[in-house]
């Protein structure tokens, strides 16, 4: 199941996109201002954004200008705007599909299951012989194993698939750990040492990638 965030100043139009997508296996969690949408987004994890414009408090642009920022998550604005300058401005900020109010319900969903293909993580990521691989929970360099426990290796797969980001240690945690998680963020210190110092056994250039962006948190570097 898929979750989506909907966000939209209309009660109706937010009951209306929710009433299509629930039988379709999406899990729709419903923003009605700019404001409440980045709040949510900065809680929980969701698969897609569905991001109307023309809101009051902040307006769909400056939603998706603000969203990249921090997350890569896909985002499809709806709206009645139509025309061309808009539509390019909106690719430009960011968003990865756009569609124009009234719409229909079989469209909505075909062009919502591209994106979401279109998105979808590597399940195999290799680097300079270091081989992460989701399916068989396997971290291998230079096609031996290297043993990781299951939260080492799902914080480490985060990195991987996303190179360059920086996330915090409250992030990792309510991604790796879960969001009511107890765990404090010297867990995830402990377990980034861990997982260092396994690949640095390895061979592999551990430091040259995996690393600490000092009183924030960590990133990892392709």
């Amino acid at each position: 199941m898929h979750k989506v965030l909907l966000v939209d100043d209309e009660k109706r139009m937010l009951d209306l996109v929710a009433l299509y997508l629930r039988p379709h296996d999406y899990a729709c969690t419903k923003a009605s201002s700019g404001k409440q949408a980045l709040d949510l987004l900065n809680k929980e994890a969701f698969d897609l954004v569905l991001l109307d414009i023309m809101m009051p408090d902040i307006d769909g642009w400056e939603v998706c200008r603000e969203i990249r920022k921090f997350s890569t998550i896909p985002v499809i604005m709806l709206t009645a705007r139509e025309q061309q300058e808009d539509i390019v401005k909106g690719l430009r900020l960011g968003a990865d599909d756009y569609m124009t109010k009234p719409f229909g319900e079989e469209e909505l969903l075909a062009r919502m299951e591209a994106v979401l293909r279109r998105s979808l993580p590597s399940k195999r990521i290799e680097i300079e012989g270091l081989t992460w691989e989701e399916d068989r929970f396997e971290l291998s360099y230079n096609h031996k194993p290297i043993r990781l426990t299951p939260k080492e290796f799902s914080m480490l797969g985060l990195l991987m698939k996303n190179p360059n980001k920086v996330f915090e240690r409250d992030r990792l945690l309510e991604l790796v750990w879960g969001f009511d998680s107890e765990t404090e963020g010297r867990t995830v210190d402990s377990h980034v040492r861990n997982v260092r110092e396994k690949i640095r056994q390895a061979g592999f250039p551990i430091d040259d990638h995996f690393q600490t962006v000092w009183g924030i948190g960590y990133k990892w570097i392709n």
